[in-house]
């Protein structure tokens, strides 16, 4: 008879369960660096800005402090173009707001932890609202590049998860319907589409795209599915919003790149930075 392996799944728990505490440590100490060097003891909201969305960000305010996120405890420097790589605080009113100008995405390999650790460590600073914004790839024809849209679901497909272990967070109403109808109260001809993550970095070819459309996905990326996950995990309130940036693959017969997704960015920076100006203050 083949030997039984006592104990292993008390052995993958407990590698499980240290995995958790050093995440939780990493950003409980990433979060006690930044309102040391912010002097905010608690932030309210947090933005994380996607490709093609830095532009925007000036609208929102003067920062109170802008420091580095690789800086902090758990953080490493974006390496996309278009990623600043710094966060900021700003004041909104008697809000607080933070702002992550740029992520990492999963592709860059560091590990789904990585991913999601400035979602982690916003939590840990006392955030109660996301904001997660990404330039994308759009299936709807009427989406011209700049577009922005309001993502009202998504589908995951980088077959991974921020979460370990028995933890079965309920995904229902993730992207925040009454969100959505504050933002709309700013803009009401904002559409709204269910945003499709792939791994990534490549980009998808014609027959993915057509999968995607025939699955129910209106909006495709490499970004924004995990964060919310691990924000909805924490308890936060999440608000996605995508800025199409070019037709999807197949849609046009032009080939995708980079440099046209920060382009739309720059095109649309005034609308976005008015729209995101005017809608944070009401969370």
């Amino acid at each position: 008879m083949p030997a039984v392996v006592r104990g292993a799944p008390d052995d993958l728990r407990h590698s499980r369960n240290v995995r958790q505490v050093i995440t939780s440590d990493l950003a409980r100490q990433a979060a006690d660096v930044l309102a040391e060097r912010t002097g905010v003891e608690q932030h309210d909201i947090a933005l994380v800005m996607g490709s093609g969305w830095l532009p925007a960000a000036d609208a929102l305010g003067e920062p109170v402090a802008e420091i580095p996120a690789a800086s902090l405890p758990g953080f490493v420097q974006p390496a996309v173009e278009g990623h600043g790589g710094t966060i900021r605080s700003i004041a909104l009113g008697d809000r607080r707001l933070l702002v992550f100008l740029g992520r990492t995405h999963f592709y860059e390999g560091h590990g789904v932890a990585k991913v999601v650790h400035g979602v982690r460590t916003a939590a840990a600073a006392g955030v109660k609202t996301l904001v997660l914004t990404n330039g994308c790839g759009g299936l709807n024809p009427a989406w011209s590049p700049g577009t922005p849209v309001l993502i009202s679901d998504h589908i995951n497909l980088t077959a991974t998860s921020p979460i370990e272990g028995a933890n079965f967070v309920d995904l229902t109403d993730l992207y925040s319907s009454r969100l959505r109808a504050l933002v709309r109260e700013v803009d009401p001809s904002l559409d709204e589409g269910v945003y499709v993550q792939l791994p990534g970095p490549h980009y998808e070819t014609p027959a993915e795209i057509r999968m995607i459309g025939a699955i129910g996905g209106d909006l495709v990326g490499m970004s924004t599915t995990l964060e919310a996950i691990a924000a909805r995990e924490a308890g936060m309130e999440v608000l996605g919003l995508s800025l199409v940036t070019n037709a999807a693959a197949g849609m046009t017969g032009e080939p995708l790149n980079h440099e046209e997704v920060l382009e739309a960015g720059r095109s649309a920076a005034t609308r976005m930075g008015a729209l995101l100006a005017d809608v944070l203050p009401r969370f």
